[in-house]
């Protein structure tokens, strides 16, 4: 392990704007039996990342405030039961907190091998996205070769990371975006529509010759709703992974989901155990890295920042107009 002994991190002084995002000199993290300790190269911002900068993500009991749900780098120590690495070894992580750092511990079962070719920049732009994408519609949405999908929100990380993943695996796809720059941004994955100013059910109604969608993934919540479930064909499945738009809908008609066999469910990462994300590591692990050692499905990374311009991307993504991910390096 290094000589050095202490490290910055990056603190949220109080609820509030990228303002209130400052930094402190702390210890230099020892992993427990469980865990590896990565020197941090880069990591990637997330939107509960904002979130719970504005006081608006509640915190797990235990968990560390210090926000970074990903990082890349290599490692510098290991715990006295990990077996799958060594020191100097190449990975990224989905932590459990605590990424904005020099350094930072995550469970073995949470770290990956960075794929060959695959630059640190762009691996941790690659666990909470991917995590995430895998879990929900994929393992939840059961999404499959033949089927077709709609996300909601295409140009987030979320968005673009599942859009990649449905071409590359057969998924013919619909995403909704707030601008025309943002359709053309993404044209080459997906048909995209603009929200603003196409009404999407009536869109993908035509599109698809009224046979409709299979797997919806959203963030927007209880706006989309009631044309969420128009659209669903016969034992669709609707995924929620946020409620930007509002959690509490008026009125739906529940004809639609007892008539065409309609699956409702949702999660978040951060309240699963450690046993089920190593279930999502190893579903990645088996099915993603191969892609990702072939070049294909690479985070789309809208910019990166250094270390000291944290408030700089946080604000980068406060504006909403980012297309894929937002990265921090560190060296």
């Amino acid at each position: 392990m290094s000589q050095q002994t202490t490290m910055q991190q990056v603190i949220i002084t109080e609820p509030g704007g990228p303002e209130k995002l400052a930094y402190e000199s702390v210890a230099i993290p020892v992993p427990k039996a469980d865990e590896v300790l990565v020197k941090v190269h880069a990591f990637g911002i997330n939107r509960p990342d904002i979130l719970q900068r504005q006081g608006l993500y509640p915190m797990p009991a235990g968990v560390t405030p210090v926000p970074g749900l990903e990082v890349a780098g290599v490692v510098e120590a290991v715990g006295k039961d990990v077996t799958q690495f060594k020191v100097g070894d190449p990975v990224c992580g989905l932590t459990n907190g605590g990424g904005y750092a020099e350094y930072c511990v995550v469970p073995e079962t949470q770290t990956l091998i960075v794929p060959e070719g695959v630059s640190l920049v762009q691996a941790a732009a690659i666990p909470e996205t991917f995590f995430t994408v895998w879990a929900n519609l994929f393992q939840m949405g059961k999404a499959k070769a033949g089927e077709t999908v709609l996300i909601h929100g295409g140009t987030s990380g979320i968005g673009t990371t599942a859009l990649m993943l449905c071409k590359a695996l057969g998924i013919k796809t619909f995403a909704t975006v707030g601008s025309d720059e943002k359709v053309a941004a993404i044209a080459h994955l997906t048909d995209a529509i603009n929200y603003k100013t196409q009404d999407f059910e009536s869109y993908i109604t035509e599109k698809t010759d009224k046979s409709g969608i299979d797997v919806i993934l959203d963030i927007v919540g209880a706006p989309y709703l009631e044309r969420n479930l128009n659209l669903l064909r016969k034992d669709g499945r609707l995924v929620y992974l946020a409620f930007l738009g509002g959690r509490k809908a008026k009125e739906i008609n529940l004809g639609h989901i007892m008539m065409k066999r309609l699956t409702i469910t949702g999660s978040t990462m951060r309240a699963r155990n450690t046993a089920e994300k190593h279930t999502i590591a190893e579903g990645l692990k088996q099915h993603v890295w191969p892609l990702l050692a072939k070049g294909e499905c690479l985070p789309m990374i809208y910019q990166t920042f250094k270390f000291d311009q944290i408030q700089d991307a946080h604000a980068a993504m406060d504006t909403g107009e980012h297309v894929g991910k937002v990265v921090v390096e560190i060296l």
